[in-house]
Formats: structure tokens, sequence, C-alpha cells
């Protein structure tokens, strides 16, 4: 039987659709699908943990493939007490006197326009997670700036997210390594692609993978 075919995810994905047509398509043919931290989102391919990720760019794309899939547009992370929570929308300009709770190099725009970066008076932030970065702003201790479904999928009554303009979108893109020849791998790009069930790429079922075909035919 063949090992199953393992895809990873960074958080705020949601590939449920995709499973799903998977699974209507090629039912025999077993899948895999868990998160995966983003710091983790190529090692995990380079390591042979999983065939393909869901990865939110930019990334490091030396030895993998990458199909580009959709933008999402950024959002600011504030306590709800905090000012930004009595507009619908901000610019980053009005950011501009915030400390911000994670690497300025994620938001070069917002660092541009800091006053604690210009000042020299930027206090440096340990490396977080999301996750943490938004229990640390739900403290009033500065703001984090993310993509909409992460700042959705850590939402906590004690915050408020809101739209910021001025900061370019997020990308999320399908990656899988260059020297990989799974015929599955092409069988998955149709199904995130959209191609039915009757187009030539896309209709086949895919076979085993080629290493798990060989073991078999030495047997």
């Amino acid at each position: 039987m063949a090992e199953p075919f393992r895809i990873r995810f960074v958080p705020g994905v949601t590939p449920d659709k995709w499973l799903r047509r998977w699974e209507e398509r090629y039912p025999d043919v077993p899948l895999e699908a868990s998160p995966v931290d983003e710091a983790e989102q190529v090692a995990v391919l380079h390591r042979g943990a999983a065939a393909m990720c869901l990865v939110r760019l930019p990334v490091d794309r030396a030895g993998l493939h990458l199909i580009p899939l959709y933008r999402e547009a950024p959002v600011v992370v504030a306590a709800k007490e905090h000012p930004v929570a009595a507009f619908d929308e901000v610019d980053v300009a009005d950011l501009a006197d915030e400390h911000l709770l994670q690497d300025p190099a994620a938001v070069p725009e917002w660092a541009a326009l800091a006053t604690e970066v210009r000042e020299g008076t930027r206090v440096p932030v340990p490396a977080m997670t999301a996750k943490q970065a938004i229990e640390v702003a739900a403290s009033g201790a500065g703001v984090v700036i993310l993509p909409l479904s992460v700042a959705r999928l850590h939402h906590r009554k004690d915050v408020v997210h809101r739209p910021v303009h001025g900061v370019a979108e997020s990308q999320v893109g399908l990656a899988w390594r260059e020297d990989d020849e799974d015929p599955r791998l092409e069988a998955f790009i149709g199904v995130v692609r959209g191609r039915t069930a009757r187009s030539t790429r896309g209709g086949a079922e895919p076979a085993p993978s080629p290493g798990r075909t060989r073991a078999a035919a030495a047997d």
C-alpha cells in the first residue's frame, strides 16, 4: 500500500475545500494534511516530511517549484481599548508612533515611518508566534500587523483587528521540491486549480509514489 500523500499548510490557510475535492475524486488514495509553523514551511519539504506545502510568501525558492494562489489583506491587531478600535480602517502612517510586536523587517512600510525606529528608541522584542504576539497586544504593550486570516485564527475577545492601508498584501502559494516526481503532485495541483475530473491533466487517478512502486516491483 502506498504511503499517504502528505500536505502541510501554514496558519490561516484553510485547505478544506481542496481536501474534500481530493476525497471525492480519489477516495482510494490516502491524503494526510496538517498545519505547520511558518518557520518550518520550507524545511518540511526539504527533509521529506511533506510532499507539498501551502506556504506564505516570501520563501526561499531554491530547489522548489511554487505556484502563487491568492493574496490576503493585512490588518493591525491591538487591544480592545486601543484608539484604532474607534475606526473602521487605518493607514500605516497612523501607526507610526506605535510599538510593533514583531520584526520591523516583516513590515517595511511601517519601519520606514516608525518613530521608534527613526529615533533609535525601539526596544527589541523576542521572536514570537502570531498567537503569542496577539496575546501581548491584548495587554496594550503594542500592536501587530498580520494577514487577515491569521488574525481571525487567533482572535480573542480582548483584541480588535482593523484593515491597514499602505502595507503590502501577503501571498499564499503551493510549493513542492523540484526533484520530486510523485504523480500525485500533479493530481493535487489539478485539484487546487479547479481542473475537472475529465480534464487531461487532472482526470487520471494518481499512482503510488515512484519509491513505493519500485519497492512493490522488487517484492
